[in-house]
């Protein structure tokens, strides 16, 4: 019986390109593929032709011969392709791995080298060298690229072999029914190529153990959790593939004076309890030095004072933060005898504890306890 014309078999054109011959195999090895047509043998039979219309198209030299001679072309052994399919059945596994190999991600592509680890320092600051910015010089361990074999991993004056498992595509393809699992080739481990002589440096891996030490320059205003990323100081790529990035995580110490929240300071400023009532001035500290801070009469404890412009310019811009000083009113300790007759003849003055005209706070509260208690008794 004559055989079909292979264009009109996939149903393209003549003038049909590689791209729409491939797509309209793909459509037809899914419609027609024996694992989704159980025991229809018309079904297998199509799929064999289909195939092997796709292998004749698909191969510039094959298609050009059958463009001139037809089908003579490859009887009698004229050309070997395309004849193989009389005797013995199909390799569905091949066909199956053709129809879904681009979708799948292509088992015939060699996987490209790993790009290198990128790796983390953590770098503790103050809270001075996070405000106005410093360099600092680090030392880390990683992995660089062999100076003697440039990465490749083979002996001087050689060079890796293409691996024969997988023929440099750095992957094989496992079939589980209806599917095709893709995987790394387990005699190369996905690079496509072999190193039969290692080089004698870094034993045929391509990098070697060593310290390196960077300056880093940590800009004005960084905080704790921000991050620096240097590119291309991370551990070198496998077999001359780029190296991964470096990334300086940053930790500010906690402050004995100041404490930050965005870009703002905050600092507790202890006064005793006769500045808090008479007022005066006192000097308080800033991260650019010393400031006057007039305390007005009559201060509570607990009061913030806000200093413009005295805080944090975030690294991310905007406005400086301001400082804010929180007054705390102390109480004295280690009186003297006359101090404390001193202190019970200011009382006295007062009218005793709890004196309404000089502690107003205080009456409030009392006065809102005194109800507490008589609501819950009536």
């Amino acid at each position: 019986m004559a055989k079909k014309d292979y264009y009109e078999i996939l149903g393209v054109s003549r003038s049909a390109e590689e791209r729409e011959i491939k797509k309209a195999y793909k459509r037809l090895a899914m419609k027609l593929h024996p694992d989704r047509n159980p025991g229809d043998k018309e079904s297998e039979a199509k799929f064999k032709e289909v195939k092997e219309a796709y292998e004749i198209l698909t191969d510039a030299q094959k298609r050009a011969a059958y463009d001139q001679y037809g089908h003579a072309a490859f009887e009698q052994g004229g050309m070997g392709g395309g004849g193989g399919y009389g005797g013995g059945g199909a390799d569905f596994s091949d066909i199956f791995g053709d129809v879904f190999g681009d979708i799948f991600g292509g088992g015939r592509r060699q996987q490209r080298a790993a790009r290198g680890s990128d790796l983390r320092y953590n770098m503790e600051l103050t809270l001075e060298e996070a405000v106005r910015g410093v360099n600092k010089e680090i030392r880390i361990p990683t992995l660089e690229e062999c100076d003697v074999c440039h990465g490749s991993g083979a002996k001087a004056g050689t060079q890796p072999q293409t691996c024969p498992t997988c023929h440099g595509q750095g992957q094989v393809q496992m079939r589980q029914g209806f599917f095709t699992v893709q995987q790394a080739c387990p005699t190369c481990h996905g690079r496509g190529s072999i190193v039969k002589e290692p080089c004698n440096a870094c034993h045929g891996h391509g990098r070697v153990e060593r310290s390196k030490t960077l300056s880093v320059k940590i800009p004005a205003g960084v905080d704790t959790g921000d991050r620096i990323r240097l590119t291309g100081e991370g551990e070198a790529g496998e077999h001359g593939a780029p190296p991964g990035d470096l990334y300086v995580q940053v930790q500010v110490r906690k402050h004995h004076i100041f404490e930050r929240e965005e870009n703002n300071l905050y600092c507790e400023v202890p006064i005793n309890f006769i500045m808090a009532a008479l007022g005066g001035e006192i000097e308080v500290p800033t991260l650019d030095g010393r400031v006057k801070l007039k305390v007005p009469a009559e201060t509570q404890t607990g009061k913030l004072f806000r200093m413009r412009g005295k805080g944090v310019k975030s690294v991310r811009g905007g406005a400086t933060g301001d400082l804010l000083c929180r007054v705390v009113v102390e109480t004295p300790v280690n009186l003297s005898d006359k101090q404390k007759s001193l202190l019970r003849e200011l009382d006295e003055s007062f009218g005793g504890p709890g004196g309404e005209k000089n502690s107003p706070r205080s009456k409030t509260f009392f006065d809102g306890v005194k109800k507490f208690f008589d609501d819950l008794t009536r």
